[in-house]
């Protein structure tokens, strides 16, 4: 298009467009509204959530059905500090995320003259949830900044970034030439390594895999290691439907004895990028995760690599690049197979172990995995999901998220299910969320209809916050404040214009989302703890 003259505000959107961005998530303000001055001639499309959180969270869950970071759009000050939240969780589960936020005008920065929305140094605050954060003081920075920005999304571990744009920068008129999508890879194996690894994989009789959330994009490549040599592909809950119905697939918390069990009796067990956190190795914090006989950690993070575990090959590369170098130099397993076997064994153990009330509640989730093949199964902090995170294959990769890990916000499940929703528009997405959880963001369900997203907001009513109950009571602590009471689900959803239904019998579940499913837009149901039958033990 050769050189042209734009404000900033149209040349961030002109950026945006060219690395491939197709929706934003944000409120306007005026603090922001320079920003939105190209937005509407533009191919991105602009969704209006209720909460500059519910922005954040929607952002989330756009880019992990996506891979692309989402993108939230607020405004300074309070606009800001509602988002962070969202960018604390975003940065604990490692999803790609860019925030632009307003700031005031350079001349009153760091003065504390009273501005509305100032903040005595809103670029430190975020300092520590983001890879990155910069303040656009010079206008004609602006492709620089941004090229940086996606760069840092696209190379290393992901999480926030945030790009604040004084009020006064906003509408300055800089010079834009030809737009190229930043292009940026991480890290690669140093070739000595991938050698090493290639040679521990021929030698080991008992291999196992682990797979983390950053290990999803390469599950094809993951498949064909774990088969070449034998592994049972360990999954944790950001990792879950990469290998599902395989034989080799163990759809297990690493927090349970029998998935420990078989890590203890492998011979080599290697890590693809996981951050083997507390919250998928350790749940209930009992410190029984085993030693590792041989651990390889590969991780595209230095960082990560030095925390947690001690690794005999700790390996800095993208989980993808390594497996292009290390999948030509294996064949087939030389000893007779048995990881499918293990496999088994692990899984069946496992079911033993459960619950008939955690049994129960699979059986939820696995009703909707059969009914909906392909969907997606965004959750919240409830306990149906707790049981899910313990033990369940989803249908597919990208298809189970929640908040019940890392940093566990209430309230995120369903703006997440509409990010899902807008990334994958043609996909059913089932938002299985808490009665508790639900009233943190219950507005969003507006949002919903807004933007017709295909969210089925699934409410699992327990009557307040009936996991808390329960550890107040195992705790011997007699419970309080864990019965806040909540409204007529089915009048809010027919307030919002969505049709819904409150199940007699679990058993009415299939016919229920078969139904809502083949919508165009947002519904719900609910299950009572309680009073539908079946729905637990």
């Amino acid at each position: 298009m050769g050189v042209v003259t734009k404000t900033v505000g149209e040349a961030l959107i002109d950026i945006l467009e060219a690395n491939g961005v197709e929706a934003v998530f944000g409120i306007p303000g005026v603090h922001t509204v320079e920003l939105y001055r190209g937005l509407a001639a533009s191919e991105i499309r602009h969704i209006t959530p209720r909460h500059e959180q519910g922005a954040g969270f929607m952002a989330d869950g756009y880019a992990r059905v996506t891979g692309k970071p989402g993108v939230a759009l607020v405004i300074t000050g309070p606009g800001l500090t509602n988002t962070i939240t969202a960018m604390a969780q975003a940065y604990q589960d490692s999803v790609p995320m860019l925030v632009i936020s307003g700031v005031n005008a350079r001349a009153s920065l760091g003065h504390g003259r009273g501005k509305l929305h100032e903040l005595p140094d809103q670029r430190a605050m975020m300092a520590p949830l983001a890879l990155m954060t910069h303040t656009l003081l010079e206008p004609s920075d602006l492709p620089a900044v941004m090229d940086r920005a996606f760069a840092i999304l696209q190379s290393r571990r992901p999480g926030p970034v945030h790009i604040e744009i004084p009020t006064d920068v906003m509408v300055e008129k800089i010079a834009v030439g030809d737009l190229r999508p930043s292009k940026a890879r991480g890290p690669r194996a140093a070739q000595a390594q991938v050698l090493e690894l290639a040679e521990k994989c021929r030698k080991a009789q008992r291999p196992a895999i682990l797979c983390g959330g950053g290990s999803v994009a390469a599950a094809d490549k993951i498949r064909l290691l774990a088969e070449r040599i034998d592994a049972p592909l360990i999954t944790t809950v950001n990792a879950r439907g990469m290998f599902a119905g395989h034989p080799l697939s163990v759809p297990a918390s690493p927090s349970l004895a029998a998935v420990r069990d078989l890590l203890a009796a492998s011979d080599l067990v290697i890590a693809l990028g996981t951050q083997m956190g507390q919250t998928d190795y350790d749940m209930y914090a009992d410190g029984g995760f085993p030693e590792l006989a041989d651990l390889v950690r590969v991780d595209i993070d230095a960082d990560q690599l030095a925390r947690g575990p001690e690794a005999a090959l700790p390996v800095l590369s993208s989980v993808d690049q390594l497996l292009d170098d290390l999948l030509p130099l294996l064949e087939g397993p030389s000893t007779e197979a048995d990881g499918a076997a293990r496999a088994k064994t692990c899984r069946e153990a496992v079911s033993t172990w459960l619950s008939p009330k955690m049994q129960a509640e699979i059986g939820v989730l696995e009703t909707i995995r059969e009914t909906l093949p392909g969907c997606i199964i965004v959750g919240d902090s409830t306990q149906a999901i707790y049981s899910g995170n313990l033990s369940f294959e989803a249908g597919r990769p990208h298809g189970w998220f929640n908040a019940a890990t890392g940093f566990g916000a209430l309230g995120y499940g369903p703006p997440a299910a509409i990010g899902a929703s807008i990334g994958e528009p043609e996909t059913p997405v089932i938002c299985l969320v808490g009665d508790g959880g639900l009233q943190f963001s219950l507005a969003e369900i507006g949002s919903a209809r807004d933007c017709g997203a295909r969210v089925i907001f699934l409410v699992w009513n327990n009557d307040g916050y009936g996991e808390i109950r329960t550890y107040m009571l195992d705790c011997g602590i007699e419970p309080e404040g864990v019965t806040p009471s909540a409204p007529d689900f089915g009048k809010i959803a027919e307030a919002y214009g969505l049709p819904s239904v409150r199940l007699d019998d679990v058993s009415e579940l299939g016919a229920a989302l078969q139904r809502f499913s083949d919508l165009s837009g947002p519904s719900l149901i609910e299950i009572h703890e309680t009073g539908t039958r079946g729905a637990t033990a």
